[in-house]
């Protein structure tokens, strides 16, 4: 008698378990950042712009979009790509990846509803600056690239009340604004709210990017 029959049922067992196990699996976004740890396993050798995290040192407006229409509101816009977000402080880089891990089924609800392959995430704040009530519109915050004019597809509020749309004097409030993936951040990018055009010049943004990429480099090489 073969000595491994007894086995059969225990493999074909196996096989089965592990089957199920992918076909139920949550894809996940393609540009919403796998859990901590996890970002960049694939990404790092086939992406040249990967970087590993940890040894940023840039702050958030270094890297943030800014308009401020004429009403007395201002608007601060993040990208949350994780080859742009690892160039970040150690501190500031953490915290933007939980928040996006804290709002991660949200974001999973987002994928679902608008069936998109890929999506681009932004950490977008409203900031008035003018005495009385201030209102705003996220839905009018539109990010011109490639051509292409790019509406917010869905959203995902941070702070309570901002739903609904307006501001005391020197309230913030924050959402994460969801748009089409088609983005390409290494292109220029501008953002509009009410006419008003951003005041960031993103090919500065971009060229202080490429240098704090190549430090990035040069530390994790020397610590290595």
């Amino acid at each position: 008698m073969n000595r491994y029959a007894g086995l059969r049922p225990l493999f074909v067992l196996a096989a089965f378990v592990g089957l199920a196990a992918c076909a139920t699996a949550t894809p996940i976004p393609a540009q919403v950042p796998p859990p901590a740890g996890q970002a960049g396993v694939s990404g790092d050798t086939l992406d040249p712009n990967w970087i590993p995290a940890g040894f940023g040192t840039l702050r958030q407006d270094d890297i943030a979009l800014k308009t401020s229409p004429a009403n007395g509101l201002q608007v601060r816009a993040i990208p949350l790509d994780e080859r742009i977000i690892r160039l970040l402080s150690p501190d500031s880089y953490r915290a933007l990846r939980d928040l996006l891990a804290s709002k991660e089924q949200q974001l999973l609800g987002v994928k679902e509803r608008n069936r998109l392959p890929a999506y681009s995430i932004w950490y977008v704040s409203f900031f008035a600056i003018e005495q009385g009530e201030t209102r705003f519109s996220p839905q009018e915050f539109i990010i011109s690239n490639t051509g292409r004019d790019f509406r917010p597809l869905d959203m995902v509020p941070l702070t309570p009340g901002f739903g609904e749309y307006r501001l005391k004097q020197r309230e913030v409030q924050s959402a994460l604004l969801v748009f089409d993936g088609q983005i390409d951040l290494n292109q220029p990018v501008t953002a509009q709210l009410e006419s008003t055009v951003s005041v960031t010049d993103w090919n500065s943004v971009l060229q202080r990017i490429e240098r704090e990429r190549a430090l990035v480099r040069s530390r994790a090489a020397g610590k290595r």
